[in-house]
Formats: structure tokens, sequence, C-alpha cells
């Protein structure tokens, strides 16, 4: 059975591209500080918690990992704080580009023989945000377009090996991910994405023919909307 890694496994996108991948009869290692097998009624996952906004833990998980034969790769951890660049306090901009971007460069880095060797998979779940600038996401954005540039690099570095790289970019997508922010997604269902349409994007390129890559998956809502909450 082939093996799958998923970061930020315990909730919202990354949740259900784990799940789908299990469906596709993966065996799956989910990722996350504080998830758990029973999160997951299947034999083929296993939960591993590590916290990948902290260096020390993210290493320690690198030189595990290391060992494993792994097909799949998908980096979707991450957070975003949207503020005045100067609210932001130091904590949160280190968290956040260490989380979203440098836990991922580490992690590519422990597993990129693997996945090489097995004509394997690497995909990163970015954000529409890599792809505009955006009021209060200076942080957020250069995260996310660090993590795209570092995809499309990392293919042409790669091109003669069988891997597999996509950046999927989707827009504003209805989780948790918006729990401690402001606004949150419209409750419209053509002004959001859900995160089945991302793990429907994840099996798309799976299905695809080898030989072929999609490089870049932007997703977009049909029309825009966007919810700010009651204070």
């Amino acid at each position: 059975m082939k093996t799958a890694v998923v970061t930020g496994a315990s909730s919202g996108i990354g949740k259900a591209i784990s799940v789908r991948l299990l469906e596709l009869g993966f065996a799956v290692i989910g990722i996350s500080r504080s998830i758990e097998k029973k999160d997951f009624n299947n034999p083929h996952f296993t939960a591993l918690q590590a916290d990948l906004s902290n260096e020390n833990s993210t290493l320690k998980l690198c030189e595990k990992l290391k060992r494993t034969d792994v097909h799949i790769l998908v980096n979707c951890a991450g957070f975003g704080r949207f503020e005045p660049h100067e609210e932001l306090d130091s904590q949160t901009i280190t968290q956040m580009t260490f989380l979203n971007l440098t836990s991922a460069m580490l992690l590519t880095n422990a597993l990129l023989r693997s996945l090489k060797s097995n004509d394997g998979y690497l995909i990163n779940i970015n954000s529409i945000e890599a792809l505009r600038a955006s009021k209060f996401a200076a942080v957020y954005s250069a995260t996310k377009a660090g993590l795209k540039a570092f995809g499309d690099s990392l293919f042409e570095e790669t091109r003669k090996s069988g891997l597999s790289i996509t950046n999927i970019n989707p827009d504003m997508t209805e989780s948790s991910f918006y729990d401690g922010l402001r606004f949150e997604t419209s409750t419209k269902e053509n002004e959001k994405l859900l995160s089945s349409d991302i793990a429907d994007a994840v099996e798309h390129i799976l299905k695809m023919r080898k030989g072929a890559v999609v490089s870049e998956y932007t997703i977009r809502s049909l029309n825009f909307g966007i919810s700010k909450k009651k204070l």
C-alpha cells in the first residue's frame, strides 16, 4: 500500500484530503499538533503529533519521516492573521512564516529522495493570496507566494525524475481557518469553496496520466462573498 503524508490533517482542507486519500486506497500519515488516530475511523491512518510552527518539533518529525517510504506529500498546514503589519507581534510573524513556509520546505527536503524514487507527488496547498496583493495580508501572502515559488522552482529542478509537483491555490474555503479572525466565508454556497472541492482537485491530479502535470491549480468560488463577524 502506498503512503501519503498530509500536514494540517486534523481539520479543514487537510482532513478532507486525508479522508479522500484513504478512500482512494492510500495509507495516510496525518500530522498536526493535536491529531489522534481516533479522529479517523480507518486502520490505514496513522496520527503523528507535531507542532510545525516550532523548529525543534519539525526537525524531530523530519528525522522520523526520513525512514518512511512515501509516495505523496501534501503540505497543507498553515494559519493566517490579517491585521495592519505594525500591529502583528513578532511571535505571530515568526510562527506564521515557519509554519506556512519553512516547515514545508524542511519536510520536502526530508522526503524528496523517497518521492522522486517512487515517481510520487508533491502537492502544496497555497492560497489565492499567493497570486495577488491584499491589504492586511503582507506576511500571509508572502509565505504563500514563497511556497508557490518553492514548488515552481522544485518542479524545474526535478523534471528529469518522475515526481509530479502541483501548487493548489484555493480561494476562501469554509473551515476552522477563520475561527480566530474577524471575518469568515459567506453562507451562500456559490460564494465559498468547500474543503471537499480541494480534495476533488487532489484526486484529479492523482488520476491524470503520469506524463502530464497540472503545475498550477487555482480554484475560485463562482461569486465573491465574505462575512464580517459581529464583535
